[in-house]
């Protein structure tokens, strides 16, 4: 049974064109011969097909102007009703509301296809109708009032959302599009002495068309299109139903049906301008001249078969040297030679033999030198990561030294200010402590206690602001948020902040450079100022342009302000502020006047 299989397998992979040439040539023989059949059926179906369309088109015309004049005759038929319903009325002696109710009854009774009739006096006020409805309300309004005051008339459909709630059908029966018929009341002298409306149901006119369909031919499989003078879909599949028809409109779907369209009218037709549309499969249509397409395919495919065989096995015998040649390629792929011998000749096969040996050899020497560049270019990668690791080493240091100076800062900003503090208590103590009373002594120990415990509280916050920071978990407007209000709590200075987005969004490196710089010109106000008041204000630039837009931080005081021309040894505050806003290539500004508060701005690219 293996053996079965293997052959079988091998059979099937001769006809391969990707593995053998003369399957390849055999195949193309195929298609060309098959694309010739194809041709030939076309050319021979062609004619015969075209006279079929055309007279089926004849015929399915035909159609269409049948169900057109039928419809016609039968709307036409109920004009007439309506237009011997108002003679009636006007030869009639007894113009009382219930004997008109019960004469249009009678006729509905008669012709349930009207929905409703009604009778209106001059004016257009409804003076009987079919189940009372609509009776004493006022038509003037409606387009079949106005226009059957002259002339019978037959007016397009219509939907009637209230008279349809109020007509006595089921709600899976009642209709829902409506047709009018109207013609004038007569007093013999020629002017209207009021008016007879109907209202013809749709669901009628739908089982009409559908029994005329039915009629004319079941086996041809036709669907009807109805669409009105506008254009709009009111019968057919239900793809097209609602659908407006244009002049381009392909009613065929594509070639999948043939189509029949009849528009035109003739005397004594209805008003309504309606255009029928009459349609059967192609596939049903054209079935006998595609069968003569068929056979003329199917012949002429078969002697391609026969062809393609034929080329096959002459093919095969000119290609033996070509499988030799590409064995010999193949032993070169994995390694077990290392040239090609070109086949002795001088036909095709022994050009590309020749030029396969050339292109090995090539390629050969080509590996050699590849090797050696191989060789060269990991020297160089031992070298470059030895250098990029002295220069990971060199950037480890710089950070430290960067992380160094940040402590020192948040020292000077913390520790430094209350260690101040607490000597020049002590030093006071030292000089005063022999004109000191005991309990004067025991205030100046109290507050220096009190500036040792300052001292501790805000290292241990610069600590915790090391450890935490609340800028990268918060933004930068909630963490200035957070510190004016432990700010305005200890010292009981009046503080505010106005913080807009988007700078007040930044959680980044430079956000936490703006937040120590505001910190320490807070620790200035507190220490220094004197003020009743503090705000702090985070916003864009109104100047800059979007290309090029800034963010301008600022803290204000009204405090007692300061000479900034005098230099101050010994306290290093607003030279920290300068080192941190250059660290993010922040311009800062400094305004101050004694006796008019301070001012510390910060410009810096958003």
């Amino acid at each position: 049974m293996a053996d079965i299989g293997h052959a079988r397998e091998g059979a099937i992979g001769r006809l391969d064109p990707r593995r053998h040439l003369a399957a390849a040539i055999g195949w193309l023989v195929f298609v060309i011969v098959a694309l010739a059949s194809l041709v030939a059926a076309n050319l021979a179906a062609d004619a015969a097909e075209r006279t079929a369309l055309a007279e089926t088109e004849l015929l399915l015309e035909q159609f269409a102007a049948q169900i057109r004049h039928a419809l016609d005759m039968n709307l036409n038929t109920r004009l007439s009703i309506v237009q011997a319903t108002a003679a009636q009325i006007a030869a009639s002696g007894d113009h009382g509301r219930d004997a008109l109710r019960r004469h249009l009854e009678a006729v509905q009774s008669q012709f349930p296809e009207f929905a409703w009739l009604g009778v209106t006096d001059t004016r257009g006020r409804v003076l009987a109708a079919t189940g009372g409805i609509l009776q004493g309300d006022s038509v003037v309004e409606r387009s079949w009032y106005s226009q059957a005051r002259s002339a019978p008339y037959l007016g397009e459909v219509h939907d009637a959302p209230l008279l349809e709630k109020a007509l006595p059908h089921s709600p899976d029966s009642r209709p829902s599009r409506f047709l009018d018929a109207a013609a004038p009341i007569s007093d013999g002298s020629g002017h209207a002495a009021g008016v007879v409306g109907g209202l013809l149901a749709w669901d009628w006119i739908d089982r009409l068309q559908g029994n005329l369909l039915a009629t004319l031919d079941t086996r041809r499989e036709l669907e009807l299109l109805l669409a009105n003078a506008d254009g709009l879909v009111l019968v057919g599949p239900p793809a097209w139903v609602g659908r407006t028809l244009n002049r381009g409109d392909d009613l065929s779907d594509g070639g999948a049906y043939t189509v029949g369209r009849y528009a035109g009218g003739r005397a004594g037709d209805t008003n309504l301008r309606w255009t029928t549309v009459v349609r059967q499969p192609s596939a049903t249509a054209l079935a006998p001249v595609r069968h003569v397409r068929s056979t003329v395919f199917i012949t002429v495919l078969l002697a391609g078969l026969a062809a393609a065989a034929a080329a096959v096995a002459l093919t095969r015998l000119p290609l033996r040297r070509l499988a030799v040649l590409s064995g010999d390629a193949q032993a070169v792929r994995r390694g077990q030679r290392s040239t090609i011998a070109a086949p002795a000749g001088k036909d095709e096969i022994a050009h590309i033999g020749a030029t396969m040996s050339e292109l090995v050899g090539h390629l050969q020497r080509e590996k050699a030198a590849l090797a050696a560049l191989n060789a060269e270019l990991d020297t160089r990668v031992v070298e470059r990561t030895a250098r990029i690791e002295r220069m990971a080493e060199e950037a480890r240091y710089a950070a430290v030294t960067r992380e160094r100076v940040r402590l020192a800062r948040d020292l000077h900003d913390t520790l430094a200010h209350s260690l101040m503090a607490l000597l020049t208590q002590i030093r006071l103590v030292r000089k005063l402590k022999a004109r000191l009373s005991a309990d004067e002594l025991e205030g100046e120990l109290a507050r220096a206690e009190e500036a040792a415990a300052s001292g501790l509280a805000d290292a241990r916050a610069a600590i915790d602001q090391m450890r935490h920071n609340s800028v990268r978990d918060t933004g930068l407007a909630a963490a200035l948020h957070e510190l004016l209000e432990r700010f305005g709590e200890r010292t009981g200075i009046e503080v505010a902040l106005r913080a807009e987005s988007p700078a007040a969004d930044m959680a980044d490196e430079r956000a936490e450079t703006v937040f120590r710089i505001v910190e320490e010109a807070l620790h200035n106000v507190e220490r220094h100022a004197r003020a009743r008041c503090a705000r702090v204000t985070v916003a864009a630039v109104p100047s800059a342009p979007a290309a090029d837009a800034r963010t301008a931080v600022s803290v204000e005081d009204d405090g007692i302000g300061f000479d900034t021309t005098v230099p101050h040894p010994g306290h290093y505050g607003l030279i920290g502020i300068g080192e941190q806003a250059a660290l993010i290539g922040a311009h800062l500004s400094v305004r101050s006047v004694r006796g008019q508060g301070t001012s510390i701005r910060l410009e810096f690219p958003a």
